[in-house]
C-alpha cells in the first residue's frame, strides 16, 4: 500500500515537472520568434557596399537581385553565392542603377512585399508581452491556488481538523492533571449527551480556559478531549489569525466558526490565545482600531452574540491569563477556567513510568526515589528528562539507563549542559569552599531540605551548584524556612569572606535570590515589623518596571522602610550564615577538599563528611 502511494505521488512529480518544462519551453519560443520578427531574417552572407554590386552587375557576375525594404541581396552566377547590402532609406533601385549607368533590365530585379510582414511583426511585439505577462501571472496564480495560498484563500481560516480517522489520544494517555480531567470529562459528556443536560435546563458550556504554566501538558489534554469525544476538532494557534492584509484575522474567525457549525457538534482550540485575546486598548500602536484587536471583537461575537452558537465549543490556552481581556473570559464566552499546575509526586510518578515504556533500565532505577528528585518538573520536563538520560546512555555504549544517567540528566534539564573551561586552580578552590558554604549553612539549619547534590562543574551561567530539592510537595511557605532559605543562598559569599577574606562575583545570582525573598516577605507576605500589608506593585502588560521605577504607588517615606526592612533581614540571615560557618570550619574544610578532588558530591558521600542532618 505505501509502495502503491509513493508511486503515485512520483508519477504525480514527474508529470509535473514535465508540464512546467512544456510551459517555459513554449514562452521561450516565444520569445525567440518575437526577436526574429523585430530584427528580421539573418543576413544572407558577407556584407559588401552598393558599389560593388554594381560593378559586378556591369561585368555580369550577378544573375538577380532581391529586395525587401532597404535589405539587398546580390545572387551570383557562379558558385551561387548571396553577398548582402543595403540602399538609403526611399532610394529605388532603379534609380540607383540608371543613375550609375546600368541598364536595370540587364539583371533579375525581384522585390518583395514587406508591409504585411512588418504589420505581423508590430501587432506580435505589443500583443506578445503582454501574453508573456498574463501567462506568468496565471501559473503563479494557478500554483498559489494548489498550494492553498491564493489571494483568494487568505479568509480563510488556517485551523487544521482533526477527525476520527486521524491518530487518538485519550484521557488514559495523558498522566496526571486528574482535576482537569474531571472537568474536562463533562464537556465530552455534553458533547456525546446534550438530551441528557437539556432535560434538567442544563446550558452547554461556551468555552473552556485553560490556565497553566508552559509544559504541564495544555494542549495534550485538549487533544484527548478530542480523543475521547469523537467529534471534528479544529485547531489553530492565536498567532495564525494575524496576515499582513487588513481584516483577514476576522475574516478567517467567521470562517472558521462558520465550518464548525456545520459540522457541529465540534470542538474549536485556539493555542496561545493571549497573542490575539489580549486586553483592548493595550496596543503600542493604532489605539482600538489596529488588526488584532478586530480579530478579538469576531471572536468575542461568535462565542457570545446575536447569532446562536450552539454545540460549537472552544476551548483556549494559555500561560498569561493576566493578560486576557475581560471580556473574553466572562462567564457566556469562556465559562469555565480549568488549571493545570505542576504535577504532584504522585502524578510524577505515573508521568515518568508512561515516558519509561519502550527504554531499557538498570534495575536499581528507583522511581520514587526520581518522582521525589524532581519536585517542580512539569511533564514537558519529565519527557525531555527520560529522553536525555537515554541518549546519554546510547553515547556511553551502555545497555540499559541508569541512575547515573536519569541524574545527569535531570540537572541537564534544568540547569544546561556541563561545561568544560580551563580552571585555575585557585578558581576551582573557591568554587569548592563557594558551594561548600551553601551546603555546610543548609545542612545545619533544621528547615531546609537535604542537600542532594554539590558541584564544581560548570553549567550554563554558573560556575558550579549545590542543590536541596523539595522532599515533598508544598504549596505554602512559613517565615522561618525563607529566613532559612536566605541563610542558605548567603552561606556561598559568607565563605568566600571568612576563607579568602575577598569576595567574588560569584555570589550575584545568590544575592538575587535572596533580596527577592526579603523584598516577598516584607512587601507581599506582610513578614516584617511594617506589619500585615501588601504594598507589591502587581506586574501587568509588562508594565512592572515602570511602576517600580515611580515607587509603584507607594510613598517615599515607605520605600525607605521597606528597604531598612530588607537590610534588615539580609543583614541577619547573613551573620546567621556566617556563625554556622564559623562553627563548622573543619568540616567546610573536608567538604572544600572533597570537591576538589572529585567535583561532584551526592547526598551519601556528604552525610559522611559531616554526618546526618538533624531535624
Amino acid at each position: 500500500m505505501a509502495n502503491g502511494k509513493r508511486k503515485v505521488n512520483l508519477n504525480k512529480r514527474i508529470a509535473g515537472v514535465l508540464k512546467g518544462l512544456a510551459i517555459y519551453a513554449l514562452i521561450a519560443f516565444a520569445a525567440l520568434m518575437f526577436f526574429y520578427q523585430v530584427s528580421g531574417p539573418p543576413p544572407a552572407g558577407n556584407e559588401m557596399p552598393i558599389s560593388q554590386i554594381i560593378n559586378d552587375i556591369k561585368d555580369n557576375k550577378i544573375q538577380k537581385l532581391s529586395l525587401e525594404g532597404t535589405r539587398v541581396t546580390a545572387e551570383y552566377k557562379e558558385g551561387g553565392q548571396k553577398l548582402l547590402s543595403h540602399k538609403e532609406e526611399g532610394e529605388s533601385i532603379y534609380k540607383i542603377l540608371e543613375s550609375s549607368g546600368v541598364d536595370p533590365k540587364s539583371v533579375t530585379i525581384e522585390v518583395r512585399d514587406l508591409s504585411m510582414q512588418q504589420a505581423w511583426a508590430g501587432v506580435i511585439s505589443a500583443i506578445l508581452p503582454v501574453l508573456l505577462l498574463v501567462g506568468l501571472m496565471f501559473l503563479l496564480f494557478r500554483n498559489a491556488r494548489e498550494a492553498g495560498q491564493g489571494i483568494f484563500n487568505f479568509a480563510q481560516s488556517r485551523a487544521r481538523l482533526f477527525t476520527k480517522d486521524a491518530p487518538q489520544i485519550k484521557f488514559s494517555d495523558v498522566a496526571g492533571a486528574n482535576e482537569a480531567k474531571k472537568e474536562l470529562e463533562e464537556i465530552v459528556d455534553f458533547l456525546k449527551n446534550p438530551a441528557k443536560y437539556k432535560e434538567m435546563g442544563a446550558r452547554i458550556p461556551k468555552g473552556v480556559l485553560l490556565v497553566g504554566p508552559p509544559g504541564c501538558g495544555k494542549t495534550l489534554i485538549s487533544r484527548s478531549v478530542a480523543g475521547e469525544a469523537n467529534v471534528p476538532f479544529y485547531s489553530i494557534a492565536g498567532s495564525e489569525f494575524m496576515e499582513m492584509l487588513v481584516g483577514v484575522g476576522a475574516a478567517r474567525v467567521r470562517d472558521m466558526f462558520a465550518t464548525a457549525k456545520k459540522n457541529s457538534p465540534s470542538i474549536i482550540f485556539i493555542d496561545e490565545i493571549e497573542s490575539i485575546g489580549r486586553m483592548r486598548g493595550m496596543g503600542m500602536v493604532g489605539g482600538g482600531h489596529d488588526e488584532r484587536e478586530q480579530t478579538l471583537n469576531q471572536i468575542l461575537v461568535e462565542m457570545d452574540g446575536f447569532t446562536p452558537n450552539d454545540h460549537v465549543i472552544v476551548m483556549g490556552a494559555s500561560n498569561r491569563p493576566d493578560m486576557l481581556d475581560p471580556a473574553l473570559i466572562r462567564p457566556g464566552r469562556f465559562d469555565r477556567r480549568v488549571v493545570m499546575n505542576m504535577p504532584d509526586i504522585e502524578e510524577r510518578k505515573f508521568i515518568i513510568k508512561l515516558h519509561m515504556k519502550g527504554k531499557p533500565f538498570t534495575e536499581d532505577v528507583d522511581v520514587e526515589r526520581l518522582a521525589r528528585r524532581t519536585v517542580g518538573f512539569s511533564g514537558a520536563d519529565l519527557s525531555n528528562m527520560l529522553n536525555e538520560a537515554a541518549i546519554l546512555a546510547a553515547r556511553e555504549g551502555k545497555k540499559a539507563i541508569d541512575p547515573l544517567c536519569l541524574e545527569e540528566a535531570a540537572t541537564k534539564v534544568k540547569l544546561g549542559p556541563q561545561r568544560k573551561r580551563m580552571q585555575t586552580e585557585e578558581d576551582r578552590k573557591l568554587a569548592a569552599y563557594h558551594e561548600g558554604g551553601h551546603a555546610i549553612v543548609g545542612h545545619n539549619l533544621p528547615k531546609v531540605d537535604p542537600v542532594h547534590r554539590i558541584t564544581i562543574v560548570a553549567r550554563g551561567m554558573i560556575g558550579g551548584h549545590t542543590t536541596f530539592p523539595p522532599t515533598e510537595d508544598r504549596s505554602n511557605e512559613t517565615r522561618s524556612r525563607l529566613l532559612e532559605q536566605i541563610s542558605t543562598a548567603l552561606g556561598g559569599r559568607a565563605a568566600e569572606d571568612m576563607i579568602f577574606k575577598d569576595i567574588s562575583t560569584g555570589a550575584a545570582n545568590d544575592l538575587e535570590l535572596a533580596t527577592a525573598i526579603a523584598r516577598d516577605m516584607v512587601t507581599e507576605y506582610g513578614m516584617s515589623a511594617l506589619g500585615p500589608i501588601n504594598i507589591k506593585p502587581h506586574p501587568m502588560f509588562g508594565l512592572w518596571a515602570r511602576m517600580q521605577d515611580e515607587g509603584g504607588g507607594v510613598s517615599q517615606a515607605m520605600q525607605s522602610k521597606i528597604d531598612n526592612e530588607i537590610k534588615k533581614i539580609i543583614d541577619s540571615c547573613y551573620k546567621q550564615a556566617v556563625n554556622i560557618l564559623h562553627k563548622n570550619k573543619p568540616k567546610l574544610d573536608k567538604v572544600a577538599e572533597a570537591l576538589l578532588e572529585k567535583e561532584t558530591l551526592d547526598t551519601d558521600e556528604f552525610e559522611k563528611l559531616v554526618g546526618k542532618k538533624k531535624s
